[in-house]
């Protein structure tokens, strides 16, 4: 499609900075694989907290909520979904699954796409992997769930399927050309949000397609941080650089750097707490993520993350942060509250 299309990849220029951002998450890759090989029991804790998270973000970014304890008893297979929201949330559990499992060996094609769509919808009364019938548009609701604005015209529903044949192949021949991956990756999810090939469920399964991708590429940190809830955590950025690098798409004039931009700094983000993770559950005793479980273990009363800055100084927030949510995950700690004014509970002094 329009991004991959050889000439549009070959006027593209970078500043110093742009290269500078690429040597630094191949370098990031490099350290990745070297963990992989020396401490693989450390990264295993890292798996379920990433799964969770990512489950939970990429359901959120599209209004699909459920509670953080029925939110974990699906991602462990350990209760039925009960209603629509659940049953998308399920849907997508297994189709990042199938990813998490099978990635390095699963092709990238038309038809693994529509798998992914159709396995997010097997517990929906819709059948999933269906190119959508009727035109639609990627808008922007108010609170309240009305349309605001139309943020973009997708493609006619009639020239959907081959454009996503002709995605496919912009996005091998561009691999095969020598385009580096961390290039071509978001250009793939631009135009694949472009087309908007399904009537629903386009966003879950891009941050799919985006897994992916970097698995065939050798970046693995979505294994181990989740990348959907990074991609939450900045969504006002999501949604406005997607909006600015599609602005003039069609003709083929659209800037694509905001775009890129903002998801190489989202993928470094990600590599940076992988390592302060590993240094933090490499530690053992006397680490800084046992001193903040400590610190948690004494409150008896509801606490903030700066109630905690002072009682372990020296930890930074992102690592109470981290600490805090894979507690969470072991159903140690709850959370009322978003934001600055969330106050965390100890379950333990509860039963």
């Amino acid at each position: 499609m329009h991004s991959l299309q050889p000439v549009f990849l070959a006027d593209m220029g970078f500043s110093a900075p742009n290269v500078a951002t690429l040597r630094a998450v191949g370098e990031y890759r490099g350290k990745q694989e070297l963990y992989a090989k020396q401490r693989p029991e450390t990264l295993e804790g890292l798996r379920t907290v990433a799964v969770i998270e990512s489950t939970d973000s990429s359901n959120r970014l599209e209004g699909i909520t459920a509670p953080a304890v029925r939110l974990k008893a699906l991602v462990e297979h350990t209760t039925a979904p009960r209603d629509r929201s659940e049953q998308e949330i399920a849907g997508y559990r297994d189709a990042l699954e199938l990813i998490h499992q099978s990635g390095r060996e699963m092709p990238v094609t038309v038809n693994v796409i529509r798998q992914l769509h159709q396995t997010m919808y097997r517990f929906m009364p819709e059948e999933g992997g269906q190119w959508k019938i009727v035109d639609n548009e990627i808008v922007e609701k108010d609170a309240q769930g009305n349309i605001a604005r139309v943020r973009f015209k997708a493609l006619p529903t009639v020239a959907t399927p081959q454009a996503m044949e002709d995605l496919i192949v912009g996005y091998k021949q561009a691999i095969v050309g020598g385009n580096d991956p961390m290039v071509v990756i978001p250009l793939v999810v631009l135009d694949f949000l472009c087309i908007h090939p399904f009537h629903d469920g386009n966003g879950r399964v891009a941050r799919l397609l985006t897994l992916l991708l970097l698995y065939h590429a050798g970046y693995e940190v979505g294994r181990y941080i989740s990348l959907e809830r990074l991609f939450e955590k900045s969504r006002e950025s999501y949604y406005d650089t997607l909006e600015a690098s599609s602005q003039g798409w069609h003709k083929g004039e659209h800037d694509v750097m905001p775009w890129l931009e903002y998801f190489w700094g989202v993928l470094i983000r990600a590599y940076k707490e992988f390592e302060e993770r590993i240094g933090e559950l490499d530690g053992g005793r006397g680490s800084k993520s046992e001193r903040v479980r400590e610190a948690v273990g004494r409150k008896v009363l509801p606490f903030k993350i700066v109630d905690l800055e002072r009682d372990c100084p020296g930890v930074s927030r992102e690592t109470i942060r981290l600490v805090l949510r894979e507690m969470k995950a072991e159903r140690l700690v709850r959370s009322e509250g978003r934001g600055r004014g969330a106050r965390w509970i100890n379950i333990e002094v509860q039963r």
